[in-house]
């Protein structure tokens, strides 16, 4: 009987106002193509350091080996949203002052490619050693096996985790709020601030997230069936 009556002193009308939200969609998108910019630059960014990453990850030389695993390791193990803030109010007082925007970008895009490296090292290294042995003997140097003979097929193993990353990445741009980039967050928190209906506008944004989110899912799926057919 408590929980019924739980339920009943929940006011719906207030958790969602639809009318609301649709008025506000036209402000709160503004803040999607800021999504998607930092989105798709930072996974850019990620991937091209990653990719580098990796490959020192795994170097003989100590001076690649070690300089690349204790960056992996302090970025895997600090928040973003810290160095988020390191990024946009702490180095202006050495003299070094980014946009909100490229803050938001170099932070997402350096953050990701430890994450990216590792799962590039995981990749190549599931390859079969037979693949390198059989490039050497067909006259390929180790930059033209790993390239046309070894990343293709790593590629197929790393395009799941690959796409999580991303996904992550997408969602965690809502971050960048906090440094005043006018994303979708950013957005909805000024319409909050006018109609104090906080539940309606966030539930809005993560409704604009999810088909976002979908698509991309989508978009993998399509990739790793073309990877499979290639494969086959």
């Amino acid at each position: 009987m408590g929980s019924f009556s739980f339920f009943q002193s929940i006011e719906l009308n207030k958790l969602f106002d639809p009318q609301l939200a649709w008025e506000s969609l036209p402000i709160v998108l503004e803040g999607l193509p800021y999504t998607v910019a930092i989105s798709f630059s930072g996974m850019a960014i990620g991937l091209f350091l990653g990719f580098f990453l990796s490959l020192a990850r795994t170097s003989e030389t100590i001076l690649l080996r070690w300089p690349a695993r204790l960056y992996i390791s302090f970025m895997r193990g600090t928040p973003v949203l810290v160095f988020l803030f390191i990024l946009y109010l702490g180095l202006p007082y050495v003299g070094i002052t980014f946009s909100a925007v490229t803050a938001a970008i170099i932070c997402f895009g350096l953050n990701s490619a430890a994450y990216i490296a590792e799962i590039i090292r995981s990749a190549l290294n599931s390859v079969s050693k037979g693949q390198w042995e059989s490039s050497t003997a067909l006259g390929l140097n180790r930059w033209q096996t790993l390239w046309h003979v070894i990343v293709p097929q790593a590629t197929r193993i790393a395009l799941p985790p690959l796409t999580n990353v991303f996904l992550d990445l997408v969602k965690a741009t809502s971050l960048a709020a906090v440094i005043s980039v006018p994303e979708m967050i950013q957005k909805a928190q000024t319409v909050i601030g006018r109609t104090a209906d906080s539940m309606t506008l966030y539930i809005l944004v993560a409704l604009i997230y999810w088909p976002i989110c979908i698509m991309i899912a989508a978009f993998q799926e399509k990739l790793e069936k073309k990877f499979d057919y290639y494969r086959k």
